[in-house]
């Protein structure tokens, strides 16, 4: 029929719902939900006949579950069998209910929960090899080849001892008649692969274990409120946090709060430390703050190896500077809430390519660990990532603690010198001569204070001079700037919004204006934060370079908004935070169905055209669909989703979630949208919708936020101090190169400046959007968590690398 062409009319309101029905009427079916997978496809039979178990082992950490949730999925897409083994190895070994055949819906709402529902132990029985043959004993009863472990460095190097004992744990168990030959001879070899899951972020090989951001996230929503009462009684707080030997947590939390030190265990304090704290305790209360933060990772020690307490740095504080003094121990509350966005995505990212890996070995294979570099997913041999993590050990006892920084990777030395710079390096007395100026530009975005207190504070530090300016293009073509200085950004990091106001104005209309600003205060360098208009607005400055030569300086964009569509940039500043609100908001939306009959929400999410905010939120809030314009869908993918859900609505399952990006189709509105699943719902589900705002804006930054903003604000000051110096001739500035306008990005693995003119080419100006997008092949995995019968894109697969390598071919990690 020549229906087709009239479905955009049909989907306006003119004709309205009533239309649409009859059309679906006349539609061809449209495919019915997927059941446990039909073998049509090439990964949908890559499991036929295999059988894979999931444990959890060693302390929980939260987003296990997403992982758990993954593996089982995924895992039945490809037709494998897949089995909870509940208790970690001491399930394993003691069998029987321990070891139980994984459902579908045996997974479904626990994506949102802390720990791990299937539980962990630290278990001794398997240590003693009498232990692993009752494992391997019953693993082999059920055909089980496929172990995945989540767990830390010790639970991973027993899977490897396990599968290195394999063939002689089944030699010795055919002998005493525990299995037969044919058993046997079904489970010649043991495919092994780990996840990482712990929030101690001490594994090495991986930038994030599992686990991690949730603890910063507990740890930081802890420090924000001891920051009010510490501020009320101008007292100062010393805060004892997690991490066994290793300071990651300490160095994170200190670089997001703005610390005044911080303890760790791998980079000790010189001898006389004890002047030195006091020393920068006394300046910053000199400088007007009315409060001091002092981090203890659990681990911490002295150069000499003794160990430093909570408790001897608060004595030390009452008795030379009579501080009012407070300790806290924060303790297992970093364990426990509920996983963040990142650690949900990050599960369930690393347990769909923790199956392919367990699917796609060989006897040959080592044992891997599936791990995480930038934003792409890498595969290690597990041993030599346990051997990385123990030679940091080693090295910190050996007293060779610049090496133990080092063994700790590229990511954890960034974060180590950026901290050093901000809090124990002043600002010089010989100047540079040389003049910055940092705007904010676009929508407000939470991190943007974080950015622009680590671009002073380092620029301060370089000898320049700072100038803030204030409401974006508007306030630089008004001479709305005011010189900053170390004190005034003080307390800025964990701020949201933008301190120094912003606007949407394109400077183009006011190029005399701005070049006499430019004139008269003697700036040499733009640092402008903001989102798609500043990436606009600089391209204009540009152009604007023929006719003014004041505007021939060097200028640095960083990506800072929630929507994430600035080109050259796979993350921007804000939308991390903006991501957690959305899945905050959908976990109660959620909630807030318990105990009532089957229901659907239809969630609208912000991002303009970009489906970043929308995809990523269905990802982290196990949605069943998300609706966003790269991805075209229509009246039949509309009636696919109904049908899912309607099926979906006869099983256990009783809440459903659909996402839909605030521009994604101009006629299918959410409202449109809500009508359509409310109607063909009736009698098996009713329907609720949400349009979530500028609340997606609003709050205080997340941890990644405020680190992220940190080292973007370090690292963009560095480089145009560099590019200044390049282009100064004779006493003056003048920079007309195309590499002297860049944007700062993180692509893939490393942090990258990029000139502007080059990033036109791989932009949609119409709509506002990079022409390609990294998270788009994240949207298969998607769909198959939510029961759809696709191909999953491996176009792109994790290949195994080693971890030196890896390491050499990082210039700047996350």
């Amino acid at each position: 029929m020549a229906a087709l062409p009239e479905l955009s009319l049909l989907a306006s309101a003119a004709l309205g719902l009533a239309a649409l029905l009859v059309l679906l009427t006349l539609l061809p079916p449209a495919k019915k939900m997927a059941q446990p997978p039909k073998h049509c496809g090439s990964r949908e039979h890559m499991g036929a006949g295999k059988a894979i178990a999931v444990l959890t082992s060693g302390g929980d950490a939260q987003g296990m579950n997403a992982a758990v949730r993954a593996v089982v999925r995924v895992g039945i897409y490809t037709g494998a069998k897949v089995y909870f083994v509940h208790e970690g190895y001491q399930g394993l070994v003691d069998g029987g209910d321990n070891i139980k055949e994984a459902t579908w819906e045996s997974v479904s709402m626990m994506l949102q929960l802390g720990g791990t529902v299937i539980g962990s132990a630290r278990c001794q029985d398997f240590r003693t090899r009498e232990g692993r043959l009752k494992a391997a004993r019953n693993l082999v009863k059920r055909g089980i080849t496929n172990l995945c472990v989540i767990g830390g460095d010790g639970s991973l190097t027993g899977a490897d001892t396990f599968r290195a004992e394999w063939s002689s744990l089944l030699a010795e168990l055919l002998k005493t008649g525990g299995i037969t030959a044919e058993e046997a001879k079904k489970s010649s070899y043991l495919n092994i692969v780990g996840m990482v899951g712990s929030i101690d972020n001490d594994f090495c090989g991986t930038d994030m274990t599992i686990g991690t951001d949730s603890a910063l996230h507990r740890i930081m929503e802890i420090v924000d409120a001891i920051t009010t009462t510490a501020q009320s009684h101008q007292r100062t707080f010393v805060l004892e946090v997690m991490g066994r030997h290793c300071g990651y947590l300490a160095l994170i939390t200190s670089l997001a709060c703005g610390a005044d030190w911080v303890f760790i265990p791998e980079s000790p304090p010189e001898d006389g430390w004890e002047d030195h704290l006091c020393r920068r305790l006394t300046e910053t209360r000199l400088g007007g703050s009315r409060l001091n933060i002092i981090i203890v990772a659990e681990g911490a020690i002295d150069r000499h190896g003794k160990a430093i307490t909570s408790d001897e740095v608060k004595d030390l504080v009452v008795k030379r500077l009579g501080y009012d003094t407070r300790v806290t121990i924060l303790g297992h509350v970093q364990r426990g809430g509920t996983p963040s966005a990142f650690d949900r995505i990050l599960g369930s990212r690393m347990g769909v390519e923790a199956v392919m890996a367990l699917l796609e070995g060989t006897p040959d294979t080592p044992a891997c660990v599936v791990s995480l570099s930038g934003n792409q997913a890498v595969r290690l041999p597990l041993m030599e990532c346990v051997q990385v993590t123990k030679d940091v050990t080693t090295a910190m006892n050996e007293r060779r603690f610049d090496d133990a920084v080092k063994l700790r990777g590229r990511s954890f030395q960034n974060n180590w010198n950026v901290y050093k710079l901000l809090a124990h390096i002043r600002p010089p007395s010989t100047k540079s001569g040389y003049t910055l100026a940092v705007l904010n530009v676009g929508a407000p975005a939470a991190g943007m204070n974080a950015a622009v207190r680590s671009t002073v504070r380092i620029g301060l530090i370089h000898g320049h001079r700072m100038l803030a300016v204030h409401d974006g293009f508007e306030g630089l073509a008004s001479g709305n700037v005011e010189e900053s200085s170390w004190d005034k950004v003080g307390g800025w990091t964990g701020l949201g919004g933008s301190k120094l106001g912003t606007k949407r104005t394109l400077p183009k209309k006011y190029f005399e204006e701005i070049s006499a600003t430019i004139s008269n205060f003697g700036i040499h360098g733009l640092i402008i934060i903001g989102g798609f208009e500043a990436f606009m607005g600089s391209l204009e400055l540009m152009e604007g370079r023929a006719k003014f030569d004041e505007l021939c300086i060097p200028i640095c964009v960083i990506p800072a908004t929630v929507s994430n569509n600035v080109p050259g940039s796979d993350f921007s500043i804000g939308a991390d935070t903006a991501l957690n609100t959305i899945t905050t908001t959908c976990d109660r939306i959620k909630q807030s169905a318990a105990g009532t009959k089957r229901r659907v929400f239809i969630i609208e999410t912000m991002g303009g055209y970009c489906g970043y905010l929308a995809t990523m939120a269905g990802l982290a809030g196990g949605a069943d669909a998300a609706y966003i314009f790269e991805e075209h869908f229509s009246i039949r993918d509309l009636q696919i989703n109904v049908e899912h859900l309607t099926e979906k609505m006869k099983t256990t399952v009783k809440r459903g979630l659909v996402l839909r990006n605030e521009h994604c189709n101009e006629n299918y509105t959410t409202d449109f949208i809500y009508n359509l699943y409310t109607e063909e719902g009736k009698g098996i589900f009713d329907c609720r919708k949400n349009v979530l705002g500028h609340m997606q804006q609003g709050g205080s930054p997340t941890p990644f936020d405020r680190n992220f903003g940190t080292k973007m604000g370090a690292k963009s000051v560095a480089w145009i101090t560099g590019k200044i110096k390049e282009c100064s001739r004779h006493g003056r500035i003048f920079a007309n190169t195309a590499d002297s306008a860049c944007l700062l990005g993180m692509r893939k693995r490393s942090l990258v400046f990029q000139p502007l003119t080059e990033l036109k080419e791989q932009t949609d100006f119409e709509h506002r959007i990079p022409k390609e997008q990294w998270w788009l092949k994240l949207r298969p995995i998607l769909k198959i968590l939510a029961k759809y019968n696709i191909e999953l894109d491996t176009s792109e697969k994790a290949l195994m690398e080693h971890v030196r390598q890896k390491r050499i071919s990082q210039e700047y990690s996350m």
